[in-house]
Order: C-alpha cells, then sequence, then structure tokens
C-alpha cells in the first residue's frame, strides 16, 4: 500500500455534517449485532477505565448510541472494528444485541493509523501506548519522524520525545503507563546514560515523591563524575513498597500497586467484575 493512502484519519471515515440524516446519523449507518463484531488487534489503546465504561453504558440505557461506531468487514466474515471501542464495550454492558456502524472499505495496513488518529484526538491513550503506536506505525510503513508528525498532527520534536519512552527499562514505562511517572519524569530519567542510574532515579522518584524540578536536580547529581550508584537494598523504600504490595496480593487475591508521595500515598486494589468487587468489600469489612 502506497503512503497516500495514510494520514486520511477520521475525516476519511465519518462524513461531514451537511450529510447527516434527519435522525442526527451519518448517511450508511447500519445496525450490526455486537457478536458478529470483533475487537482490532491494531488498538492501540491497552486499557479502558470500567468506571468510565460503565458510565457510558448508562448513558446509552438512557439515549442509545448516539455516534455509530467505525467497522470493516472482515473477508472470514464477521466485522472488525476500526473506530469506537469504548462504544462498543458499553453497548455490550448496557445489554444492547446491535449497535449502529458504518462500514467501511478499509486495508488492515490503515485500520492501526485510524485507531491512533481517534485516541490522540481524544488524548485517550497515556503515554507509553502513543509511544508504542507510533513506533508500530513508523515500521508498518516505513515513515520517518517528519512523515509520522505530518500524519498524527505532532511536531516532530513531540514524536521523538514519544519515541524515546521506548527505551526505558521495563519498569519505569509501567509507572509512566500507570501514571506514577509523568512526562517530565521520564525526561529527566532519559537523561541518565545508564539503564542503573535510571532505576535508582526512578525509585528516588517513587519513593520521595519528587516534582519535575526535583527529578531533574537529582539527575544533574547522578551525572555528576565520582557518583557512585546505589544499590537497591531490601530496607530501601522501594523494595519495602514491592514487599508490601506482594503480601497485599497474596492477602486480596488481586493486583494491587502503592504509590507514594513523600510521606503521602494511595493503594490502588484492581477488580474485574462485580462479584470481585463484592468479594473484596467483604474482605475489607472484615
Amino acid at each position: 500500500m502506497s503512503k497516500t493512502a495514510l494520514g486520511r484519519g477520521l475525516g476519511a471515515l465519518i462524513p461531514p455534517a451537511d450529510r447527516l440524516q434527519t435522525d442526527t446519523r451519518p448517511t450508511g449507518v447500519t445496525e450490526v449485532e455486537l457478536i458478529r463484531i470483533s475487537a482490532s488487534e491494531y488498538q492501540p489503546r491497552k486499557n479502558f477505565k470500567d468506571d468510565a465504561i460503565a458510565s457510558l453504558a448508562e448513558s446509552i440505557k438512557s439515549v442509545g448510541v448516539i455516534q455509530p461506531v467505525i467497522l470493516r468487514k472482515r473477508p472470514e466474515g464477521g466485522y472488525q472494528l476500526i473506530a469506537g471501542e469504548r462504544r462498543f464495550r458499553a453497548a455490550s454492558m448496557a445489554g444492547l444485541s446491535k449497535i449502529p456502524a458504518i462500514v467501511k472499505d478499509v486495508s488492515p495496513a490503515e485500520v492501526l493509523e485510524m485507531a491512533l488518529v481517534e485516541n490522540i484526538q481524544r488524548e485517550d491513550l497515556n503515554p507509553i501506548e502513543t509511544a508504542e503506536a507510533f513506533e508500530r506505525l513508523m515500521n508498518e510503513f516505513s515513515l520517518t519522524q517528519e512523515d509520522l508528525s505530518a500524519r498524527v498532527g505532532k511536531e516532530r520534536s513531540t514524536v521523538a520525545n514519544f519515541l524515546r519512552l521506548i527505551t526505558l527499562p521495563a519498569d519505569v514505562k509501567r509507572d509512566i503507563a500507570e501514571g506514577a511517572l509523568n512526562m517530565g519524569h521520564a525526561k529527566a530519567i532519559l537523561s541518565l546514560d545508564s539503564a542503573a542510574k535510571q532505576m535508582q532515579l526512578r525509585r528516588e522518584i517513587i519513593s520521595r515523591g519528587l516534582s519535575v524540578r526535583e527529578a531533574e536536580n537529582a539527575a544533574k547529581k547522578l551525572k555528576a563524575p565520582g557518583h557512585v550508584i546505589k544499590k537497591k537494598g531490601a530496607n530501601s523504600p522501594s523494595a519495602q513498597m514491592t514487599m508490601l504490595e506482594d503480601e497485599l496480593k497474596k492477602r486480596l487475591g488481586t493486583k494491587v500497586r502503592i504509590h507514594r508521595k513523600g510521606r503521602r500515598g494511595s493503594i490502588n486494589i484492581e477488580f474485574y467484575s462485580d462479584a470481585e468487587l463484592e468479594r473484596l468489600l467483604e474482605f475489607l469489612r472484615g
């Protein structure tokens, strides 16, 4: 597929407002059974907030699905989502059997770009999801950073900053994806030339609740000649938090994350169904 086929984004998928029918839906909308729709392997977004999906489901119960999802036909039958996975999930949660959809003749190679454009325009991706989607676009379409910048409507320097996140240690990327570290913290960590120093700064930021400015100052100290990297001992704040997380995971039977900011912090306990939430509540109530 030629590069000229790229860059169309949602504008190529959704007709302009003056083509809307009297029922406010775009021309070409059809009702498609949810069981015939499958999620796209090109979806750049990995994390969907359950509470946001539940809220949207309640809205759908009241007023229905206002904006259709975008689909493509699969050669083997059924449909693949291009855009609108939140609406698809919420419609399923709301108990709908069908959903309004626009079916487009789109090649598999174009689906990733269109899904990425939708999520970026809505700022739905965390920084790591964005970085991974950017990298995939560049690899699959042989794009330069300048090409990618034009496709997604971002400055080339912004694209470059996101792509640099790919090189970070896995623990740092996880913290960025979960919101324990922000892009400012990431930039400070990236200024260090070794994974060992990057991990040390990451531990200091989380255990001491460092601001971006404080993280930048800590990075300067780590870059100073003769600086000795501290080993992560069993009694370090980071190691203690890991031990506490592991203990809570075993007791609660689910994923637990502890976020520290100085002396303050929060505990994040995950659940994946109403039944699991009820189980956790019963445990916490004693």
